[in-house]
């Protein structure tokens, strides 16, 4: 683990890395547990992975909690998986106000039970002025939602006189998206074993770098996303240009 550390420490840290947090189910069953203690090991990842984000430089985490699809799951675990929520955020919010992260969420939390949602902004007000690192959750999110979302809000603008539409540019639409003012993901990891974003920031993850591992979530610690960073490390970041002008700058 040392040694992984001090070879990361040597090239640039992501500021933004986005996590599609996958196998939690797979690895219970794999232990003959029920699905929903797959979900609750999986909590400790989410923490180890937070300390050891903020401790590396990472600016910004954003984890894929729930989707707008995990509903279709079986009501009981869908239930599980909120309690889950409201505990884990009352549990963990003093050590993450008091490591300096700050708690914000992207998605639409309107349709989420009262509790999860109560607890969320609770969460989000205490940690408000934290600086060290931004943990993004998102929750009852899908990046088609955001884009439909973003191009009505738009629509509107312009139906209004409030916009012309040939004045949208990236910069507007992307003010727009759940994610404004939060940078584009520079180092987008899935675990589990699936090689898919699942409806996980398209728009956003135009030119990250993607990183697919078959461990599943619950195993999935320090030493882990190391790798993932010094893999990220040996890639070359191009944004559509050639290897030449990116050595000159």
């Amino acid at each position: 683990m040392s040694d992984l550390k001090t070879r990361i420490s040597a090239g640039p840290i992501p500021t933004h890395i986005a996590i599609i947090m996958d196998g939690n189910g797979r690895w219970a069953k794999r232990k003959g547990l029920p699905r929903v203690l797959g979900h609750r090991s999986g909590v400790k990842s989410v923490r180890e992975i937070t300390e050891a984000a903020a401790e590396i430089g990472v600016r910004y985490l954003t984890l894929y909690t729930f989707s707008t699809e995990n509903w279709s799951r079986p009501p009981a675990e869908v239930s599980a998986l909120m309690n889950l929520l409201v505990e884990t955020v009352r549990t963990e919010i003093q050590d993450l106000h008091r490591n300096g992260v700050r708690l914000a969420t992207i998605g639409d939390l309107s349709a989420l039970p009262a509790a999860s949602r109560n607890a969320l902004l609770e969460g989000i007000e205490q940690t408000q002025h934290n600086t060290r690192l931004t943990l993004v959750l998102a929750l009852n999110y899908s990046a088609r939602w955001e884009i439909l979302r973003a191009a009505r809000q738009l629509a509107e603008k312009a139906a209004f006189g409030q916009l012309q539409p040939h004045d949208i540019d990236n910069t507007i639409f992307e003010g727009a998206l759940c994610t404004a003012g939060i940078p584009d993901p520079d180092l987008l990891i899935r675990t589990g074993g699936e090689t898919r974003l699942s409806n996980f920031l398209l728009w956003q993850a135009a030119y990250s770098e993607l990183y697919f591992t078959p461990v599943f979530w619950p195993d999935f610690g320090r030493e882990e996303l190391m790798e993932a960073i010094a893999n990220y490390q040996q890639r070359e970041r191009r944004f559509g240009k050639i290897s030449e002008q990116i050595a000159i700058g």
